[in-house]
């Protein structure tokens, strides 16, 4: 680790310690910057760094024009949500009906999209994309109706490298394959690392797409419990390693949690596949839209044996409409390359260029930049009007990124039979069953913050919490 990366760490260690045993109380104002600086002796960029990690972790905000507070947030009145004592031998029951409930909205402007993982179109730099089309129709001699390489174009491939500044340069253009999207790369990699029949390690609760995935390909789901916090049960996960034929897990901002894997963890992660001989496929999706200082890594970065499929998309920061995403597969990249040429032979040419584009000119830095702080705004409110509406029982996620909220409701609210109430009334969330093959989650849900917090949003999260506690 480096030294200012200590010190950061060290400084905002200090300032959380006092906020626990209530030197610090909600509301009083942090020292400033530079007055920070002078105290720790420090540089401006560290003391930075350090307030950006307390912000992270809803401890300290910051106020325009007056400097940093302890937040109401610092003093959670609400728990973590609890870890999940798996049953493998109850009934398998995947419920499909309420998943395409769930999607059954998608397109409808009067329901209030809690539900669905993408981003609001608010958040998303749509006038530049429209620019980045009309300019790739008029540059393209075939106006984007030839096919590009199986591969994917290099150009693309190589702005995409050129962003993954997280990998340090273990990432070049040759390493990956363009995918429609990253559901499709996570198709893809699980019918290369795997055959019918097999054991795949995922996360539990799971994103729900995982496990259809899994099950159409005719494979088995082995669900491992995941602390709220830090993610996967690294023990758990390896009294079933000689059982499993992959793994599949989001290690940064997981959906549904919001979790993110502390790094020793991660290269824990990956020296047991590596013993094991073990392919991770890695959905890092959510990567880029952290709250802290800096992105956190990937297992990948870790990965020296090519066991690790990377992925990643635009889906959740730029276009999802698009269906862009890329899979860095290391040893399997022969067979995924084979596999897509048979499934879809390319990706849409027009789409790849404006992407490339946007990658290269689009300040795609800045965009990100406005889109976090976008986020972490929304996830402070979100988090204050959970406190303030649902039932004083509930318990609710801490992420640190990604714009998925997992909350857990009193046992005796079924979130199916809420869902159904709820969405009379033009209000879409996840209900918690559909994250698990087992029959368990009945009392928990996922809400997504990436919309437009407005009067509306705030009265129907209201109405939510009013619903749930009619339910006790």
């Amino acid at each position: 680790m480096k030294n200012n990366e200590t010190l950061y760490l060290k400084i905002a260690k200090i300032i959380e310690d006092q906020i626990h045993h209530e030197t610090l109380v909600m509301g009083d104002k942090l020292p400033s910057v530079r007055s920070a600086q002078k105290l720790y002796n420090v540089s401006l960029n560290t003391i930075k760094q350090a307030y950006l990690e307390l912000e992270s972790r809803s401890l300290i905000e910051s106020r325009p024009k007056t400097g940093y507070y302890v937040s109401k947030s610092a003093l959670r009145s609400m728990a973590l949500p609890t870890i999940a004592n798996i049953n493998h031998f109850e009934s398998k029951n995947t419920p499909e009906d309420l998943i395409d409930k769930v999607f059954g909205t998608i397109s409808k402007s009067d329901v209030t999209q809690f539900a669905l993982g993408i981003p609001g179109s608010n958040f998303l730099p749509i006038a530049k994309l429209n620019k980045g089309i009309m300019n790739a129709v008029r540059i393209r001699s075939d106006a984007g109706t030839a096919y590009e390489p199986v591969q994917g174009t290099e150009e693309l491939r190589r702005a995409i490298a050129k962003w993954a500044l997280v990998m340090e340069r273990k990432i070049t253009e040759d390493d990956l394959v363009i995918t429609s999207g990253a559901m499709s790369a996570i198709y893809n990699a699980l019918m290369a690392t795997t055959s019918p029949g097999d054991s795949v390690a995922v996360e539990s609760p799971a994103y729900f797409g995982i496990l259809q995935a899994i099950k159409m390909l005719g494979l088995k789901a082995v669900e491992i419990p995941t602390h709220p916090l830090y993610g996967l049960d690294l023990d758990a996960l390896k009294k079933v390693m000689p059982e499993i034929a992959a793994c599949c897990f989001v290690s940064n901002f997981n959906n549904p949690m919001g979790f993110q894997m502390p790094d020793e963890n991660k290269r824990e992660l990956v020296r047991m596949i590596t013993a094991y001989n073990i392919p991770l496929i890695e959905d890092d999706i959510y990567g880029n839209l952290y709250f802290g200082a800096e992105r956190p890594k990937p297992c990948k970065f870790y990965d020296e044996a090519g066991l690790v499929l990377w992925i990643g998309s635009v889906s959740k920061t730029l276009a999802p409409g698009y269906r862009v995403g890329w899979i860095a597969p290391g040893k399997f990249k022969d067979k995924i390359i084979r596999q897509k040429l048979v499934q879809t032979v390319c990706n849409s040419s027009l789409y790849s260029d404006v992407i490339t584009d946007f990658l290269e000119h689009g300040r795609y830095d800045h965009h990100l930049r406005t889109f976090r702080n976008k986020l972490y705004s929304n996830y402070l409110q979100i988090n204050r009007a959970v406190e303030s509406y649902f039932p004083d029982s509930t318990k609710i996620s801490q992420p640190k990124g990604g714009f998925m909220l997992w909350l857990e409701l009193d046992e005796r609210i079924s979130t199916t039979d809420l869902h159904h109430t709820a969405l009379a009334q033009k209000i879409n969330f996840a209900p918690g069953r559909i994250f698990s093959q087992h029959n368990q989650y009945n009392n928990c849900m996922r809400l997504t913050y990436a919309l437009e917090w407005n009067e509306r949003v705030e009265n129907d999260l209201k109405k939510l919490g009013r619903l749930a506690k009619n339910s006790i």
